[in-house]
C-alpha cells in the first residue's frame, strides 16, 4: 500500500489518500473502512444520453464520486472489495443522494475520510505501508567478501544492506592476512544483521552461501553473541536456518526461496507468533486458568468486562483479539475494543491482532474473539458477580 496523503486533525477527524498495490492491501482496505465514512474514488457508470432527434443511447463513462459508505463487501478469494453507498458530492452524472457501488481497484488511488480515525486503524494504516512491517523473512546470500541482506516481503525483495571486503587468498605458510579480512567481513555482516532486522517482525533468517562459508558465518556470528552477551541473537537463533545457494548474489535468492525445505519452513511465517500466542493461552488456560481470560461483548458481558479490569489493573502480558471485532457496525462496541488496546499498549502489554482470514484467527473467533494471559493471576474475577444484574441496568 502506498501512502500518497494524510491529513488528520488533533480531534481525530480527517482522511487519507492511499493506492492498493497488492491482493493483499484490499484485506488491509476492507479492515480501513467502516459505514458511515466518506469514500472518494474513481468509477463506471452507465449514463444514458439523449440526441436531438430523440433517440436514446447509452454510455460507459468513468468519473469520481464520493460516497457516504453503508455497506461493504469483501470476496476473499477474489480479494475484490465493492462499497456501496450514496453520493455526497456535486457529480455531473450522478445525482446528490443517489445509490452507487464502487468496486476498488489495484493501482487506482481512493481517499477515505473519518470523523475519528482510532490508534487501531493508523496502526493498520502504517502496517500497510510499512514494506519493513511485512517481511516475515530476512535472507542473507554470501560468499567470501560479498555479502546481500534482503527483506522478503509477500510482494517483494527490499535490498537493505551490500557487504564487500578484499579477502586475500591463502599463502603458503601464513593464512592470517586471510584470517584477518574474513573476520572483518562477517564482523561487518554480523553489523548488518543487527542494524536491519527487526527480530519482532522477522520470523526466519535464512543464511544462504556457495560451500562453507554460511557455516563459518553462522559459527563466528553465535560466538560473538555469547562473547559480547548479545541477548538479542541468543534468543533469535532458533529463527537462523542455514541453506545452500551458487552465489552470494541476489539473483540467488530466487533458487533459494524456491527450495523445498526453505519453502516448508517459511509456509507459516506471516501468523507465527500469532499461532504461538494462542497456543500459550491455552496452554496458560489449562494449567494456570486465573491468568487466562476471555469474552466478546456479543458472547457475554462479564466476560469482555473481566478482561477490561485486567488491563485497568495493569494485569495483562498479552492481548489476543480478532481483526473481526473492530468491523463492529455499532460505535460504541467498536470503541470498546479500541479502548482495550490502548489501555494495554499505555500499560506495556503485547498486543497480537488476528487476521479473521487466517487459522489461528478463525479458533480466536470461536473461543469470542478476545483472550488474555496476565502477568499475575486475578481469581476474583473469575467468579460469578452477585451484584451483575444491578451493573447492567
Amino acid at each position: 500500500m502506498k501512502l500518497l496523503h494524510k491529513d488528520i486533525e488533533k480531534d481525530n477527524a480527517g482522511q487519507v489518500t492511499l493506492i492498493p498495490e497488492e491482493a493483499e492491501d484490499m484485506w488491509h482496505t476492507y479492515n480501513l473502512l467502516q459505514v458511515g465514512d466518506s469514500l472518494r474514488a474513481s468509477t463506471i457508470r452507465k449514463v444514458q444520453t439523449e440526441s436531438a432527434t430523440g433517440s436514446v443511447g447509452s454510455s460507459r463513462v468513468r468519473t469520481t464520486l464520493t460516497l457516504c459508505v453503508e455497506t461493504i463487501d469483501f470476496d476473499t478469494q477474489a480479494c475484490q472489495l465493492r462499497v456501496k453507498g450514496t453520493n455526497i458530492e456535486e457529480n455531473q452524472y450522478v445525482k446528490m443522494g443517489a445509490y452507487h457501488t464502487i468496486e476498488l481497484e489495484l493501482n487506482r488511488k481512493f481517499t477515505l475520510a473519518k470523523k475519528n480515525w482510532d490508534s487501531v486503524v493508523l496502526d493498520r494504516i502504517e502496517q500497510a505501508c510499512d514494506a519493513t512491517q511485512k517481511a516475515d523473512v530476512a535472507a542473507v546470500v554470501m560468499q567470501e567478501g560479498l555479502a546481500n541482506l534482503v527483506l522478503v516481503t509477500p510482494a517483494m525483495t527490499l535490498l537493505r544492506a551490500k557487504v564487500e571486503v578484499t579477502i586475500p587468498r591463502k599463502r603458503k605458510g601464513s593464512c592470517s592476512q586471510h584470517e584477518k579480512a574474513l573476520e572483518r567481513f562477517y564482523e561487518a555482516v554480523m553489523q548488518a544483521i543487527l542494524r536491519h532486522i527487526n527480530f519482532d517482525v522477522v520470523k526466519c533468517i535464512l543464511i544462504a552461501s556457495p560451500g562453507f562459508v554460511k557455516d563459518q558465518f553462522i559459527t563466528y556470528l553465535f560466538k560473538e553473541a555469547v562473547r559480547q552477551d548479545n541477548k538479542v541473537l541468543l534468543e533469535n537463533r532458533p529463527k537462523f536456518m542455514l541453506v545452500h545457494s551458487s552465489s552470494g548474489h541476489k539473483y540467488s535468492l530466487k533458487e533459494i526461496l524456491s527450495d523445498p525445505t526453505v519453502t516448508s519452513r517459511l509456509s507459516d511465517t506471516k501468523a507465527a507468533a500469532e499461532v504461538k500466542a494462542l497456543e500459550d493461552f491455552y496452554k496458560m488456560l489449562q494449567h494456570e486458568p486465573d491468568r487466562a481470560f476471555y469474552g466478546s461483548v456479543m458472547m457475554d458481558q462479564n466476560r469482555l468486562a473481566h478482561v477490561e479490569k485486567a488491563a485497568d489493573a495493569l494485569a495483562i502480558d498479552t492481548l489476543l483479539i480478532s481483526d473481526k471485532l473492530f468491523r463492529h457496525q455499532d460505535v460504541p462496541t467498536r470503541s470498546r475494543y479500541v479502548r482495550l488496546v490502548d489501555n494495554v499498549r499505555d500499560n506495556g502489554g503485547n498486543v497480537r491482532i488476528f487476521s479473521s482470514l487466517h487459522v489461528s484467527g478463525e479458533q480466536l473467533t470461536q473461543l469470542s474473539g478476545v483472550a488474555a494471559i496476565l502477568r499475575f493471576p486475578i481469581a476474583d474475577l473469575s467468579e460469578p458477580e452477585n451484584n451483575s444484574s444491578s451493573d447492567d441496568d
